[in-house]
């Protein structure tokens, strides 16, 4: 207890010291970047004895000052520290008055001579935008950008008489995605991670622990700013280089070409994969082969054959137009606003007239860089706009491309309405068929583009009417897998999704069950070819439902809650406990091929609605759904790379998703061997949260006092439903022995009148089992029953025509040691046995008697046996005088090695987010 006691002392009175290591600081330099590093630092306990920034421009204080001034820190604008080679006097006397122990120098554009560098106790600090030694001097991010650096980062270093080269005192590095601009480079880690490095390398200095380590003079670059004529595009490159000059020069000073003997800029440049896009043909000065304008931008073409596409263009007189509009320049509409639109209208106006205070009144033909806006005033016309409109999200370079106050409205109008959604390329696998075209993806969807596999390796996707080939599909390696995953991981952590609040979320998917609806023929006849699916089926179940879970999810977007909780008071301060409900982040979700589009609804909904991104792998048989899927997806206004879907097979796609490290969550549907292998490979890798729908041989109990012809109706549903393709089919029926025959005699009977066929013949009511293995598969099932004795009363044979047809089955006199009465079957097969009247408890204990429990049925009219069995039986979902009746808002899943988790309901939800605790003393 002394020990202990003891132990206590020491953290106390360590901490104690730590918040006595605090500094007099001066914080020299200017931005909003300079403002967070001083605002971080006063939050720390440090003294901020001075403000050292550049003057007001055009009557607009900087933002460092404007915060510092709040405060009521000195502020000093001083327009230069030398005059002729030499620090001026008044201004050297006026900083050394503040007293301060170490300088930082956050972001500085002005000269700082030596003698103030030097001064304090502690000398000073800068940050610098790159791993020095590499890319010294101005403009390091584009240099890293224009050099195709993989790597970027930060340095903070002591200042010395030399240009960037103190001794390092700190160094944080990310990786350089491969269409990764200045802006998102800057905004996802140089300016957040490079707040934090500055706070914590004064820290460093305060506590004595700061290194000094000497750059190496090996590696070393240095590069000055690029002047505009300089940066004209060489043609003579690959597409990743030529992208590379792009993004590097963008926004300033901006990479050019010569288009119709105009000079042209090039903006938002990234890497384009898969075909080559339709478009009209533009010539580019000097380069090998001509542009493309395509609906999406024009589309570059490097030396190595490989393509790029830029989305915007400015001209010499300043315009900026998207490259998609290059041949329709001033075709624009104006549009009439809403009242809803009026009133954004109204907000932005105070905005602008908030950052332009020098402009008398905000006009319609107001410019806002020719009234004296600068890229800073951008970030901030931005960022307030993101505040005070919640759900519109805008970009630096929209405001460059509509600079005039009229076009700004206008975009932003646009842009509220969806108008503005970048639709993507997609190549089509077509066919006339069910009195419609049906357009179908075949490429892998991945960051929010349809390409091919990065092997470039298909496979064919059956029709199982007839056994012809449908299209030939993307077929995905670990490669594509990783690729995936670290878009969804970028949407996720940086995007646009997990920034979007949840009521926007919810109206996505509420725009993308509309636009499921509005295709739901054509998801329908796909689903029917790809699949064997009967069409009206497909339409009223597998399409029908898919929509109605997309709408219930949506409306839980913004329902997601935690809890007040009331704790033991730590007296005498008070506390306060909640809960919290967070998305976990990349999910993986599998799915089989019996329902693809609904399973894939089950699963993605829910976990979409949390706000999490996904990688979705359909099963290798019948993908087609899914990727028409991904494109409405898109077309919805999903954000890119929160929907991935990779078609493949599970033993290298799957298995892939379920050993990433940066998965936290896989949902999948299939068999319990596969689900076995993949829960333990979810827990060798990162123990990754798992919910696994597996088999079922789900019972079925019929009694004698039942409503006979609904038992037989609703019986040969529960098994023959999507020809018995059906997760929760009934796998064995019992049935009291009284009424055994009769039933029996009715479901033949009622077997013979069945149409099977064509699944696109509306009269059809029985289609082709999903694939020839399947059929083969259910063929050896019935012959394992016949040789153990079971009675085959009817089918068990292949339908003698072409495709996968097989005839409904009955099996009777099954004893509970056979095959057929233990295994799943997966297909169209009734397996039968009897059971003494009367006998509940020993019929209860027989349909028990498995290691499934996915679904279970009963037909009586005696409620109080019909509960009683409910209660007993050990399923998932008990069905009473019903059956197959599952409802969006009602959760689904299985008990023993059927799996855990659940699909459907708000208990869906919970498989996708994690709680986190909290509490506060006040």
């Amino acid at each position: 207890m002394l020990w202990a006691a003891s132990q206590v002392f020491r953290k106390f009175s360590t901490a104690t010291v730590y918040y006595q290591n605090k500094l007099r600081l001066a914080i020299i330099g200017q931005s909003v970047f300079g403002q967070e590093v001083y605002s971080n630092l006063r939050k720390e306990g440090h003294k901020v004895v001075g403000v050292f920034t550049v003057p007001d421009k055009d009557g607009k204080a900087d933002p460092l000052a404007v915060a510092a001034q709040k405060d009521g820190t000195p502020v000093f604008k001083f327009p230069r520290w030398r005059l002729k080679g030499k620090s001026i006097p008044e201004v050297v006397e006026a900083y050394k008055s503040v007293g301060a122990e170490l300088n930082v120098l956050p972001f500085c554009s002005q000269f700082i001579p030596m003698d103030v560098i030097d001064n304090p106790k502690h000398g000073s600090i800068i940050y610098h935008p790159s791993i020095l030694p590499r890319h010294r001097g101005a403009s390091a991010i584009n240099w890293t950008l224009i050099h195709g650096d993989k790597k970027a980062g930060f340095s903070v270093f002591w200042a010395d008489d030399g240009l960037d080269t103190g001794p390092i005192l700190l160094q944080r590095v990310c990786d350089v995605e491969p269409n990764d601009t200045v802006d998102s480079v800057y905004n996802r880690f140089l300016f957040p991670e490079g707040v934090k490095g500055m706070v914590k390398s004064v820290q460093l200095i305060a506590d004595g622990k700061a290194p000094r380590i000497d750059q190496p003079e090996d590696g070393a670059t240095y590069e000055g700013i690029q002047k505009k004529e300089n940066a004209k595009i060489c043609w003579d490159n690959s597409a990743e280089v030529i992208h590379n000059w792009i993004r590097g020069h963008d926004k300033v000073p901006g990479a050019w070409t010569v288009i119709k003997d105009q000079i042209v800029t090039l903006y938002g440049s990234s890497l384009l994969e898969g075909a080559v896009p339709s478009g009209e043909p533009l010539h580019i000065e000097g380069a090998s082969k001509s542009g493309l304008v395509t609906k999406n931008g024009l589309v570059l073409f490097g030396k190595d054959e490989k393509m790029l596409i830029v989305k915007n263009l400015q001209f010499e007189d300043g315009k900026m137009i998207p490259a998609s509009n290059y041949f329709s320049m001033g075709d624009v509409t104006v549009l009439e606003l809403t009242e809803e639109e009026k009133a954004i209208e109204s907000h932005i106006r105070d905005i602008w007239k908030g950052i332009l205070s020098n402009v008398a009144a905000i006009e319609d033909s107001t410019d806002f860089f020719k009234s004296g806006a600068a890229s800073m005033d951008v970030v901030r016309l931005v960022e307030e706009i993101k505040q005070k409109c919640a759900g519109l999200e805008l970009q630096n370079e929209d405001v460059y491309m509509a600079t005039t106050f009229q076009d700004f409205i206008q975009m932003v109008v646009r842009k509220f309405r969806g108008e503005d959604k970048e639709e993507i390329v997609v190549d089509y696998a077509t066919l006339n068929v069910n009195n419609m075209t049906v357009k179908m993806p075949y490429q892998c969807f991945i960051n929010g583009q349809f390409v091919d596999s990065d092997s470039g390796k298909t496979y064919e996707t059956i029709n199982p009417t007839d056994g012809s080939v449908l299209c030939k599909v993307s077929y995905c390696s670990v490669a594509d897998v990783d690729k995936a995953v670290a878009a969804a991981k970028e949407a996720f952590e940086n995007g646009e999704w997990g920034k979007m609040n949840a009521r926007d979320r919810g109206r996505i998917l509420y725009r993308l069950a509309d636009l499921m609806e509005e295709h739901q023929e054509e998801l329908a006849t796909i689903e029917a070819l790809d699949s064997g699916a009967v069409y009206t089926l497909a339409l009223k179940t597998h399409v029908g439902m898919s929509v109605q879970t997309f709408r219930y999810f949506a409306g839980w977007c913004d329902k997601i809650q935690g809890s007040t909780i009331p704790i033991n008071q730590a007296r005498p301060n008070r506390n306060l406990t909640f809960t919290k409900k967070e998305p976990l982040g990349v999910c993986a979700i599998v799915i089989p091929w019996n329902y693809p589009l609904m399973m894939l609804a089950w699963k993605s909904a829910a976990c979409l609605a949390a706000g999490n991104t996904l990688v979705l792998k359909p099963a290798q048989v019948t993908p087609l759904t899914a990727l028409k899927f991904a494109e409405l997806a898109s077309k919805a206004g999903v954000p890119k790379g929160v929907i991935n879907i990779l078609p493949g097979s599970g033993g290298l796609v799957g298995q892939r998703l379920s050993e990433h490290p940066d998965i936290r969550k896989l949902g999948f549907t299939g068999s319990t061997p596969i689900g076995k292998q993949i829960m333990k490979s979810c827990a060798v890798s990162n123990l990754k949260k798992v919910s696994l729908e597996l088999g079922g041989k789900s019972p079925l109990i019929i009694f004698n006092d039942c409503d006979l012809d609904k038992a037989v109706r609703m019986g040969m549903g529960a098994v023959y439903f999507n020809k018995g393709e059906n997760c929760i089919a009934a796998g064995r029926l019992f049935v009291e022995e009284s009424i055994h025959d009769e039933f029996v005699r009715r479901v033949v009977e009622e077997i013979k009148k069945m149409k099977i066929g064509d699944p696109l013949d509306r009269s059809t009511d029985h289609g082709p089992q999903n694939h020839k293995a399947h059929l083969e598969k259910l063929l050896e099932y019935c012959e394992s029953g016949i040789k153990e004795g079971a009675t085959l009363v009817y089918g068990a044979k292949h339908v003698p025509r072409p495709g996968f047809f097989m005839e409904p089955t009955v099996f009777t006199n099954v004893e509970d040691h056979m095959y057929i009465a233990q295994e799943e079957s997966f297909g169209p097969v009734m397996v039968i046995s009897k059971f003494k009247d009367g006998d509940i408890d020993g019929v209860l204990a027989r349909a028990n008697s498995t290691e499934y429990g996915l679904a279970s049925g009963v037909f009586t009219r005696d409620i109080s046996k019909a509960m009683y069995v409910s209660e007993k039986l050990e399923a998932g979902t008990v069905f009473i005088n019903t059956y197959n009746k599952t409802d969006v808002a009602a959760p689904f899943g299985g008990f023993k090695q059927s799996g855990f988790g659940k699909d459907l309901g708000e208990e869906a939800l919970h498989e996708y987010l994690r709680t986190k605790a909290v509490t506060v003393e006040y």
